[in-house]
């Protein structure tokens, strides 16, 4: 592990090591066991917000935010390494108050939202007294090329009209889910992209329908989830619009540079996890006469997975100071090449956990299956890597020959 770049932030990561051995290791099995108790999936754990109540008592809360008033005042180089921490474990990141996508909507609504709207929405998100969703993905069409979208936004008097049908609305059933960022089309005329538009819209607007949730190779990821969600005729004031009409990719790829990193330093953070539970799984089971780890083809895996991490830490650290020192448009190759590097590392470094934890390492009682499932996914979430391949590709391209 790299250092973080300050003494605050170095004291922060102390802190959190040991919050985390202290309250959020113990904490996952509790949580699971409350929510197998629960009368429904989609029901919060108690022990959730008793977690969060001790985060925000020892300042480990809102980390993120570089940049703003609203949060620690870390720089995305400073906060990287406390988000790895965070990211070993599945509810780690949500005791902090720093999970998604409420980080990116916070984040957006802190860039790109009007005083009013910061008011109703962003403090009480701070807060964590409420959670929201990202509605951008359509079943209908590839949503790989946002250009697609086929959702309307139309603008009715005072009012805009929204119809649509998404999917991958991360948190649309967790009953603390308040608020949708809606991306959709306000002008089918107009250039290319300046067509869509974002726009904010209550979960329990007249017409908002959370029609199912959905599993990511079978694993439900309740209560906070994924949902398919209608919008029928659903009206909202002309207010709610973020930024203004046609701003829609302005605001996604503002968005999405801080969350890309974000998403990468977890992977980072379960990857080391997972190097963990390998290296402890092979101390202590032998076949043919020795110790797994006695093994020379173990010792490849462990070997190839601390290259890779650390490689992939590197990588992610360099996106991260660029962001801070030049801008995200300056550092746009290097958050595409960390948003195809670090999943698929993290799929590589599951794949030899599991293999070395044999047929445990595919059942519930460890947690390498479902991170397997996890960061697969991952490596479609947040635009798929044939995607960011071709946006560096094309960076490239323009920087070797000037076009």
């Amino acid at each position: 592990m790299i250092a973080p770049s300050s003494p605050r932030a170095t004291e922060l990561r102390e802190t959190l090591l040991k919050f985390m051995d202290d309250v959020v290791y113990p904490g996952e099995a509790q949580f699971e066991a409350d929510l197998d108790r629960a009368p429904s999936r989609w029901v919060i754990p108690p022990v959730m917000e008793e977690m969060k109540a001790k985060a925000q008592a020892a300042g480990l809360w809102n980390l993120f935010l570089p940049e703003s008033e609203y949060g620690a005042g870390l720089t995305n180089s400073e906060y990287a390494p406390l988000c790895e921490v965070m990211g070993r474990s599945f509810i780690g990141p949500e005791v902090f108050n720093c999970s998604a996508p409420d980080t990116g909507n916070m984040e957006t609504l802190v860039r790109y939202g009007s005083a009013e709207q910061k008011k109703r929405w962003l403090e009480p998100l701070l807060r964590g007294e409420i959670r929201s969703g990202i509605a951008m993905t359509e079943p209908d069409v590839a949503s790989s090329d946002a250009t697609n979208i086929r959702s309307r936004i139309e603008r009715d008097g005072d009012d805009y009209v929204i119809n649509g049908r998404k999917w991958w609305t991360s948190g649309a059933a967790d009953p603390r889910c308040k608020l949708l960022i809606f991306m959709g089309k306000t002008d089918p005329n107009a250039e290319t992209h300046l067509q869509q538009s974002m726009v904010l819209v209550p979960l329990d607007a007249p017409g908002v329908t959370v029609v199912r949730s959905l599993s990511v190779f079978g694993y439900d990821d309740a209560p906070h989830g994924h949902a398919e969600v209608s919008l029928r005729n659903v009206r909202v004031p002309a207010s709610n619009i973020l930024l203004g009409e046609g701003r829609g990719f302005e605001i996604a790829q503002g968005r999405l540079g801080p969350g890309r990193i974000h998403h990468c330093m977890r992977a980072i953070g379960m990857a080391e996890r997972a190097l963990e539970a390998m290296c402890a799984r092979v101390k202590t089971r032998s076949t043919f006469g020795q110790k797994l780890a006695e093994h020379g083809v173990i010792r490849e895996w462990i070997a190839d997975s601390r290259i890779e991490i650390d490689q992939a830490r590197l990588l992610t650290l360099k996106a991260a100071e660029m962001m801070d020192t030049v801008g995200n448009k300056s550092a746009q190759a290097e958050i595409a090449m960390i948003k195809v590097v670090a999943p698929k590392m993290l799929t590589a470094v599951l794949d030899r956990a599991i293999q070395a934890h044999g047929g445990a390492g595919v059942s519930q009682d460890f947690f390498l299956a479902r991170a397997y499932a996890h960061a697969r996914a991952l490596r479609i979430f947040d635009g798929p890597d044939e995607v960011h391949r071709r946006a560096i590709a094309r960076i490239e391209l323009k920087k070797q020959h000037g076009s």
